[in-house]
């Protein structure tokens, strides 16, 4: 069961010869989530072996060309490709020019549909689901309207634990209730078979939050709470914080600030200014906050583990 992170892009406003702009795909069991859509997106997707066509959702965070110029070239590909089936569209209302310009000069010939989801809210919102997977948007603290993304698997159904079955002779209906966390009455309630002792929960949810540009603001790490990898921009290192402050972005400390206070288990940096060549001396300003956290880098591949609980 698939949960895992494909980095395209991890420059800032100007790309350099070993950094695109940004953009993320985030596979969960298989169904594809591209995140922010950058210039060079196309050819990212290329090298990183992900099929244009099974890209079922587009999130944008804001519009800040870094983050969308690659939008029209993918749709027009996506029709010279063949493709029929519908795809979603998450941004902020500000995007909705854009993609009408798109359409109306560009979009001859285009054989599916775009539901197009304009996003307006001062809090977490969920936005998308299906039966194993919840999508909320929030919103950051930008120069323009911007949002953020959290992806969290459901909590799965209570397992039974097949020895209890036999040992206390269990029905249908019981081990449905017992599923369901509720626990179970006999006896006119003398006796009592709790689901505590009798269910297991079969895997640990995943999670994955997207964050990216933005400031710090108090209300972020309890949006992101007990998140099982965080990706928190930081365009500069500490002693550039004033340049942070008057950009509305992130620093090195901040992000990792903002990773301990949300609890996250792995923190992963990215959207790097262009002033530096190399950006590995950021973990020297990390680590020192937030021990697990790693440098995004170009087509990195990061997978968030499946992680079975143990029976009770």
């Amino acid at each position: 069961m698939n949960f895992t992170l494909t980095v395209l892009g991890t420059a800032s406003a100007l790309p350099t010869t070993e950094r695109h702009p940004s953009a993320q795909v985030l596979d969960v069991r298989g169904r594809l989530f591209l995140i922010d859509c950058s210039e060079g997106v196309q050819m990212q997707l290329r090298k990183a072996g992900v099929s244009f066509l099974r890209i079922g959702h587009i999130m944008i965070s804001h519009i800040h060309g870094d983050h969308i110029f690659g939008i029209f070239g993918l749709l027009s590909t996506m029709s010279m490709l063949g493709r029929t089936a519908d795809l979603s569209i998450y941004a902020p209302a500000s995007f909705a020019p854009v993609l009408e310009f798109f359409l109306s000069n560009f979009g001859e010939g285009i054989n599916f549909r775009i539901d197009y989801h304009p996003l307006k809210m001062d809090s977490p919102q969920v936005i998308y689901e299906n039966n194993y997977l919840q999508v909320s948007a929030f919103p950051l603290n930008h120069r323009v309207e911007t949002y953020g993304y959290l992806f969290r698997e459901k909590t799965p159904q209570l397992n039974i634990v097949k020895e209890a079955i036999p040992l206390y002779g269990l029905s249908l209906e019981e081990i449905a209730t017992l599923k369901r966390g509720e626990d179970v009455l006999r006896s006119g309630g003398s006796v009592r078979i709790l689901s505590s002792e009798v269910t297991y929960q079969p895997y640990q949810p995943r999670s994955y939050a997207y964050c990216s540009d933005t400031a710090p603001f108090e209300e972020l790490p309890l949006w992101v709470k007990g998140v099982s990898l965080l990706y928190h921009e930081a365009t500069f290192p500490k002693d550039m914080a004033q340049m942070a402050a008057k950009t509305f972005h992130s620093t090195t400390v901040q992000a990792a600030e903002c990773a301990l206070e949300a609890g996250a288990e792995k923190l992963l940096v990215g959207h790097y200014s262009s002033r530096f060549p190399s950006v590995d001396f950021y973990l020297d300003e990390i680590k020192p906050i937030f021990q697990n956290a790693f440098l995004a880098r170009d087509l990195m591949v990061v997978d968030i583990p499946y992680v079975p609980f143990q029976k009770k």
